[in-house]
């Protein structure tokens, strides 16, 4: 059993309790509330404000996320999720207990995030597997791209970049590179 702190508090947007455009397979996307990036052509612009929204304890989220059966993962967006990573990785951590697959949209590329050299957010990476990195460019925006806005955003799949020492795309289940 992994111990998480059900106590920490998120800074939260919204939710979409049954998604199946927000990752692979049918999941819940929680949506984090202030991001920094402010993309120009942003798809959640509301989230940016980091005095918008509402706060929710990880327990409630966890609690919400447990309850449909159904959910075969988790998708952390937003806003910038890694502006929060103490309590998401709490939230994480619940997540993965249930066999529940993480997927994670950032603004920062894998690469910044590393660079932090913090340990929470190191282990909220360590916990997911999939990362969508990289800033919204509006003049890169493609429609036709899995998770992702701009052809700069990279889909990486975490657990084999963990295996391989180096960054591996995240490919579909028919083999094709996203």
């Amino acid at each position: 059993m992994i111990n998480y702190d059900r106590s920490k508090i998120i800074r939260m947007s919204g939710v979409e309790p049954e998604s199946i455009v927000d990752g692979p397979g049918f999941r819940y996307a929680a949506f984090v509330q202030g991001c920094k990036h402010n993309c120009p052509g942003c798809h959640n612009p509301q989230t940016h404000d980091f005095k918008g929204g509402y706060d929710v304890t990880v327990g409630e989220v966890f609690d919400d996320i447990v309850r449909n059966p159904h959910i075969k993962g988790v998708t952390f967006s937003g806003g910038e999720p890694f502006e929060q990573t103490e309590a998401l990785l709490e939230l994480a951590k619940g997540v993965k207990e249930q066999g529940l697959n993480l997927m994670c949209y950032s603004g920062y590329t894998y690469e910044e995030l590393k660079d932090r050299k913090d340990s929470s957010t190191d282990a909220l990476l360590d916990l997911t597997d999939i990362l969508v990195d990289g800033k919204f460019v509006e003049a890169l925006k493609n429609l036709e791209l899995a998770y992702r806005g701009s052809e700069n955003q990279r889909v990486i799949d975490m657990n084999k970049t963990r295996a391989e020492g180096d960054i591996v795309l995240y490919k579909s289940g028919f083999g094709v590179e996203l």
